[in-house]
């Protein structure tokens, strides 16, 4: 499914974009707010191929994608009217409904500091290149070197402007306004009387008999924030009150004139002391209690990616480099990155799956590197005791970098690239707190094991009815004369076919999601009747709206996918006829769907359909009974071996 496809299938499972009140994105995930919840089909979101998770957290409707999610995003966009494009890099938060303040606050920095994250890491990433040559010795004192610092302190000097314009995006105000009241907290007037009060002993400025205390804002966070939040509600209130034809002069002199002295004299040093109080609260508990500080944030750092928590500590780091130069709150999520890329690569040696293997090594690599969505969601979680391997050994080196006093002087992503931005007692024990939380990531999953040998047991005496009892080769009672006719031993597992017509290769389906098998492993066929039956005993697991797509979990644990044509989703349920409902029981034999061939291929679409075991990962090997040829609903289609 290339990005397009993926982007036009998620809009329409969160429910269209007429139900999208704001919609954003990070490194690896689409955050929808919606107008309704329950139109998000999270299921189905689950089960999308290029789908890592789906989630529905912090008020947000989470879509985990990974690193293609920069580009499903920008597809969004040229799918979407002039509508959606407005609520992007948004957050609103949709229906007036009582929300949880906690959420609301996770959401709102979330929806502020994701559009920066990639000057923040850009920055940060330059920083590291400048930190290594100096540590070097290589262009000391050079144009060059000089260039290169300033290229990665740019973003903190200027921040209130980045943060100016994401805010005003979030809180849906004027972005030009919102840059103005940034301007007004870095004008020289500010800044350079900040600068000389130890000189001049002036420290304030008098506004119609109001003090405007001097300070310097060019690092921070907080004012900035709360001033275009305030501005939000003022300039609404001032545009009513100002006639229509007056609006466009005096409705931003007069919200400049409220503001800005207001922010420079109230918020502003409200703002700067919160940061302050924030930055040194962390600063005092890591030094009174590092070592126990550095081990919980370390072990709790993804279980806080899991739900997007961990953008609700982005201020404070930020806060902290700008105006102590280091942070030490990215040191533990680098432990803990490292250790999930470690629990990846222990999942790699102890699975007997080739698909798990690939998606545990090159997750594994990706987490190496900062990004641990895909390691968590589409490995260490699955598992789970990987997942909390990798939190123990996150919490244990989290715990040691307290220890030895590591920091890190910009904000970048905490993984092997960045690390010449991390300082300790002595640097080496960066890089042994690097090494040992990926081995002991790795080694702790060894001890834990996977559940996968167990899982394949359990469906095996499912299947056989016990080790030594008769063998039995299909989850129903038909056995058709193909059937007896194949060899099979006493743990095979047998899936007949949903439906009569022409056994095709499933690398002729024309959606290189089945057939290059992403899907998962399976076989198609072109239907001669329109009628799909049920093909073992189990639960309807997901229906898609459409009815083009069908999801079924068999008594024994086999799960199976049976997608009715190419693109036809398309179709939008035309054509279509549903006899269950998702969740629903169903017995062998029973029919699922109807559809019409002929109808839907007269309106341009092929009906091969494929039929694909999706958690093949839980098997030696899935084979199918035949390659081509005629077949009939309940004859012997895949035979899977544990």
């Amino acid at each position: 499914m290339n990005n397009k496809e993926l982007a036009k299938n998620v809009l329409e499972l969160v429910g269209g974009e007429q139900n999208i009140s704001g919609l954003t994105h990070c490194a690896t995930r689409l955050r929808f707010v919606l107008k309704d919840d329950h139109k998000a089909d999270l299921k189905a979101l689950d089960q999308l191929e290029g789908v890592l998770k789906a989630q529905n957290s912090g008020g947000q409707i989470q879509v985990v994608i990974g690193a293609r999610v920069d580009a499903v995003y920008s597809e969004m966009k040229n799918l979407t009217s002039d509508h959606i494009g407005e609520l992007m890099e948004s957050a609103d938060s949709g229906p007036k409904k009582r929300r949880n303040p906690v959420n609301v606050v996770l959401e709102t920095i979330a929806g502020i500091f994701t559009p920066v994250l990639p000057a923040l890491v850009g920055c940060g990433m330059i920083k590291c290149v400048a930190t290594v040559i100096t540590a070097m010795g290589y262009l000391e004192g050079s144009g060059f070197l000089t260039i290169i610092n300033m290229i990665g302190d740019c973003i903190f000097y200027f921040m209130p402007f980045f943060l100016a314009v994401s805010a005003a995006n979030r809180f849906k105000t004027n972005p030009y306004l919102a840059v103005a009241l940034a301007a007004g907290l870095m004008h020289p007037t500010i800044l350079n009387a900040a600068a000389q009060i130890a000189e001049t002993g002036v420290n304030r400025i008098d506004f119609l008999g109001l003090p405007i205390l001097l300070m310097k804002y060019s690092s921070s966070v907080i004012p900035i924030i709360l001033a275009v939040w305030i501005m939000s509600y003022v300039y609404p209130i001032v545009n009513r009150v100002i006639p229509k034809f007056l609006q466009v002069l005096l409705t931003p002199m007069i919200v400049l004139f409220i503001m800005i002295p207001v922010e420079l004299i109230v918020l502003g040093p409200v703002g700067s002391y919160i940061g302050d109080w924030l930055t040194n609260g962390i600063n005092s508990l890591f030094s009174t209690a590092g070592v126990l500080a550095g081990a919980i944030l370390g072990f709790f750092k993804p279980i806080m990616v899991m739900f997007g928590m961990h953008y609700a500590i982005m201020p404070i780091q930020v806060q902290q480099v700008a105006t102590l130069g280091a942070t030490v709150l990215l040191p533990t999520a680098l432990a803990a990155n490292l250790a999930q890329a470690g629990a990846a690569f222990g999942v790699f040696v102890l699975t007997k799956s080739k698909t798990m293997k690939s998606a545990a090594a090159s997750s594994g690599f990706t987490a190496l590197f900062g990004i641990t969505e895909p390691a968590i969601y589409g490995v260490t979680l699955k598992y789970k005791s990987p997942f909390f391997a990798g939190c123990l050994a996150g919490g244990l080196v989290g715990g040691f970098y307290s220890l030895v006093h590591t920091t890190a002087n910009a904000i970048s992503l905490p993984g092997l690239l960045a690390i010449g931005t991390y300082s300790s007692d002595r640097y080496m024990y960066v890089v042994i707190g690097c090494i040992a939380a990926v081995v002991l990531g790795f080694v702790f999953t060894l001890m834990a094991g996977i559940k996968e040998d167990a899982e394949g047991a359990k469906l095996k005496q499912q299947t056989t009815g016990g080790v030594n009892s008769t063998p039995t080769v299909t989850a129903t009672e038909v056995t058709p004369e193909s059937v007896l006719s194949q060899t099979f031993t006493s743990s095979d597992m047998l899936i007949v076919s949903p439906m009569t017509g022409e056994i095709k290769p499933i690398s002729e389906v024309e959606d290189q999601a089945f057939a290059q098998e992403l899907m998962g492993k399976g076989i198609a066929i072109v239907p001669t009747d329109g009628k799909v039956y049920a093909p073992f005993d189990g639960v309807v697991e997901a229906l898609y709206r459409t009815k083009h797509a069908i999801g079924l979990k068999a008594a024994n644990g086999v799960e199976i996918l049976i997608h009715i044509g190419v693109d036809t989703v398309s179709l939008k349920g035309k054509y279509f006829t549903a006899h269950i409902e998702q969740g629903q029981t169903i017995k062998a034999g029973d029919l699922l769907v109807e559809f019409d061939p002929e109808g839907i291929t007269t309106a341009g679409y092929n009906t091969i359909t494929s039929i694909v075991v999706t958690n093949m990962q839980q098997y030696g090997d899935v084979l199918t009974t035949a390659t081509s040829g005629p077949i009939r609903e309940s004859e012997a289609l895949i035979k899977l071996i544990p």
